[in-house]
C-alpha cells in the first residue's frame, strides 16, 4: 500500500514518506486515543523531574494539542517536509537523510537546554534548581524553598521545569537552512506575500527574525525560539562537515 503511486504519499523517497505517516499517527493518536501522551512524550528540561530519556526522540513526533493550535502546528512543520525534504533525501541519499534529520532535532534540543541552564544559572547559580525548588509530584505543586526567591524568578524556574516543549520544528529549520545552502537561488512563493523570494535571502531572514524573538521574550509567546535556531545551526554544521555540495545543474 505504501508503494502504490495512487497513494496520498505515492512517488516520495522512503524517509519523508515514513516521517510523514509517523507524524500523524502521533498526533491522531495523542489527541484522540491516548491523551496521557502529552504528560510522557513532550521533552521537559534535563533536570526536571517530568524528564525521561526517551523524550529527546519522542518530542519530535509530537505536535500541540488540537484544543491549543495544534493543527496548524503539524500542518506547517508537514507541509515544510513535504515540499522541502524530497529533493533533500534524493541528493543526501535515504540514511544520511534520517542522521540529518534527527541530529539537527537534537540539536534543536541541546541550544534550547543550554538557553534554559543559563537562565537557571543566572538565578541559582547553579544549571539545577532542585536545591531551591520542592516538587510534589503526587500534588502537582511547586513550593520555593528560600524565602528570597522573587515571584518572576519562580515562575521562571517553575516554567522551565514544567514546562513540555514538542514539534519538528528543529528537524524542519535544519531542512529550510540545507535547502537554502544548497540551492540558493530557488524563488520560494509564500502566503501573503505576492512575490518570490530568492531562498537565500527569505532563510536568513527568519533566522534573524527568530534569534530577534527569542532574545525579546514577548508575553504569551510559547514558541521555543532557540530551539529553531539550534536546528538551523546543526543543519549548517552538518551540511560543511559532511561536504555536501550544491548540484551542479543548479546555478
Amino acid at each position: 500500500m505504501l508503494n502504490n503511486p495512487s497513494s496520498p504519499f505515492g512517488g516520495l523517497p522512503p524517509v519523508i514518506k515514513n516521517l510523514l505517516i509517523a507524524n500523524i499517527i502521533c498526533f491522531i493518536g495523542a489527541n484522540f486515543l491516548f491523551k496521557y501522551a502529552y504528560t510522557i512524550f513532550p521533552v521537559y528540561y534535563l533536570d526536571s523531574p517530568m524528564f525521561h530519556w526517551w523524550q529527546p526522540i519522542s518530542y519530535m513526533f509530537m505536535h500541540g494539542n488540537i484544543a491549543r493550535g495544534g493543527l496548524a502546528h503539524i500542518f506547517f512543520n508537514m507541509f515544510a517536509l513535504f515540499m522541502f525534504g524530497p529533493i533533500l533525501e534524493r541528493i543526501m541519499g535515504s540514511k544520511r537523510f534520517i542522521y540529518f534529520y534527527l541530529i539537527t532535532g537534537l540539536g534543536a534540543l541541546a541550544l534550547q537546554f543550554a538557553v534554559q541552564a543559563f537562565e537557571i544559572f543566572q538565578i541559582t547559580g547553579s544549571i539545577s534548581a532542585k536545591s531551591i525548588l520542592d516538587f510534589d509530584m503526587e500534588t502537582g505543586m511547586v513550593r520555593s524553598k528560600i524565602d528570597g526567591l522573587s515571584q518572576a524568578n519562580f515562575n521562571t524556574l517553575t516554567s522551565i521545569y514544567f514546562t513540555p516543549m514538542v514539534g519538528a520544528s528543529g528537524a524542519i529549520f535544519g531542512l529550510l537552512v540545507a535547502f537554502g545552502y544548497l540551492f540558493p537561488n530557488t524563488e520560494l512563493y509564500l502566503m501573503f506575500i505576492p512575490i518570490p523570494i530568492k531562498a537565500k535571502i527569505f532563510i536568513p531572514i527568519y533566522i534573524v527574525l527568530e534569534l530577534f524573538l527569542g532574545v525579546s521574550k514577548f508575553a504569551g509567546d510559547s514558541v521555543a525560539h532557540f530551539a529553531h535556531l539550534g536546528g538551523a545551526l546543526f543543519g549548517f554544521i552538518l551540511i560543511k562537515i559532511w561536504g555536501i555540495k550544491r548540484p551542479g545543474f543548479w546555478s
